[in-house]
């Protein structure tokens, strides 16, 4: 076991070594200047020959509102790591120890090893020890579908918000096992995160729709106002599908080349409905009520007032939209459950022999936890999938504009409800309006990020937003 030297001086500090290199990460929410970090605890693992330090440093950010917590998974080495410089975030001078060079522990083989087997409940007690001066535990809990240790790991590059780790797996007589992937989060919240718990659910219901469920790892820390303990989940540990592309590829080279793909637009449906069903199932379904139907219609309202000072061209269009937004109010809803939340082509992947297994279930990461584990209308999901395949028609058009692929848009959302309904039952005049608010919710969402980001995108949701106002529900 590594020794852990409480009274040792460290310079530069771990918050400030951190503070430097965090503004840099893909993961940091507040782009464009320096955190101003605290430390609300942390918790370490350890590395069997004692010769790697391993803590994670669970660190709230003052200055931003709300306040965002981050996960810093950290490892200490006496020399530098073989083939890390990407991972190191500096060096520090411990009174004891000398030279410490420090590490983005998801790069380090010596972290993800402890982490699996902290996570998979392979280690003696399952759970990692509090940081000196912390009173943070962080514990492991397995499904039972896997077991065995990691022979190789690396980092997906490319991701905004978490950091996934491929797991090569051998057997404990070491064979080759089935590869693992863990998603770190890197923001916290207080309560459960959606992903852990809707993926979980379906996965130990046996659906083929999602990746196995192989554990996750969950944690405390202080409330950054210091009130009291929160907790939350830190990691979660599923099956890894190698050599697949997501469904947006898949659709985006059939749009481009004009080949139909209303076959796999009903098959998506009908595995979109076979989720819903499955995790009405299992969590549950509540009545709409007065309250929630006011909510969400007044949400609508307010993405719509903010659009027409980034998006001129739909200041005339307020009372259309309000018109669309307000009939919702007037028709029967179905009851509420949970969802996927964030749906889109991105969020799916196309294996051979399985079909679409979905993703990511935190839901829209931009909204607050509190809303994302909400139960909600399964037709935001469907709305959210219509507007995908009308982005990858839109987005083959702006890379080639004598390519119109509207109507293979249009083939692929019919095809889509048709799959959806196989399942689920024909929607009635309601469900089509429910769906029609939604989607044109969507779009306006779509044109206040792309007015701000993207601009030469815009064209895609703001001819979403006309075609919407003009078409009946159907």
């Amino acid at each position: 076991m590594a020794t852990v030297y409480r009274d040792a001086v460290i310079v530069p500090s771990k918050t400030d070594l951190v503070t430097g290199w965090m503004s840099h990460q893909r993961w940091y929410a507040g782009k464009g200047h320096v955190p101003d970090l605290v430390r609300l605890g942390g918790f370490r693992l350890e590395d069997p020959d004692g010769e790697v330090g391993i803590e994670t440093l669970l660190l709230a950010e003052r200055g931003a509102d709300p306040v965002v917590i981050y996960q810093v998974p950290l490892t200490y080495r006496g020399a530098p790591l073989e083939g890390a410089d990407h991972a190191l975030l500096g060096t520090m001078e411990h009174s004891v120890l000398g030279t410490r060079w420090v590490y983005d522990a998801p790069h380090d083989p010596v972290y993800v090893t402890q982490l699996v087997d902290t996570i998979l409940g392979q280690r003696c007690s399952g759970s990692a020890q509090a940081s000196p001066g912390s009173n943070a535990v962080a514990t492991g809990t397995s499904s039972g579908r896997i077991t065995g240790r990691v022979d190789s790991s690396s980092v997906l590059t490319g991701e905004q918000s978490n950091t996934s780790i491929i797991c090569r797996m051998v057997t404990l007589d070491d064979d080759l096992a089935e590869p693992l992937i863990v998603k770190l989060f890197r923001t916290l919240q207080d309560g459960d995160n959606p992903d852990v718990v809707v993926q979980s659910t379906l996965s130990a219901a046996g659906s083929t729709r999602v990746p196995t469920v192989f554990g996750h790892l969950s944690g405390g820390w202080t409330a950054p106002d210091g009130s009291g303990e929160q907790h939350g989940h830190l990691a979660l540990a599923q099956e890894f599908i190698p050599g697949v592309e997501d469904a947006w590829r898949v659709a985006l080279l059939a749009a481009a080349s004009g080949t139909d793909f209303s076959d796999r637009a009903y098959e998506l449906g009908v595995a979109t409905a076979e989720i819903h069903a499955t995790l009405a199932d299992r969590l549950g379904r509540e009545p709409a009520s007065e309250e929630a139907r006011a909510a969400l219609v007044a949400s609508m309202q307010e993405r719509y007032a903010a659009v027409p000072a980034i998006a001129p061209d739909l200041a005339d269009r307020g009372a259309e939209i309000s018109a669309a937004f307000d009939a919702i109010l007037r028709v029967p809803w179905p009851d509420l459950q949970r969802i996927h939340g964030d749906y889109h082509l991105g969020q799916v992947l196309d294996v051979t022999e399985r079909g679409w297994v979905a993703l990511d279930f935190e839901g829209e990461p931009l909204r607050p936890l509190s809303e994302r584990v909400r139960p909600d209308l399964t037709a935001r999901d469907v709305a959210g999938m219509l507007r995908s395949f009308d982005y990858a028609a839109g987005a083959v058009h702006l890379a080639d504009d004598s390519i119109d692929a509207s109507e293979w848009a249009r083939s692929c959302r019919r095809a889509f409800l048709d799959g959806y309904a196989s399942v689920a039952g024909e929607p009635d005049a309601a469900s089509n309006l429910l769906t029609r608010a939604l989607e044109l919710d969507k779009a306006l969402y779509e044109v206040g990020y792309e007015a701000r980001n993207r601009p030469t995108w815009l064209p895609i949701p703001l001819r979403a937003v006309d075609r919407l106002l003009e078409e009946e529900p159907s």
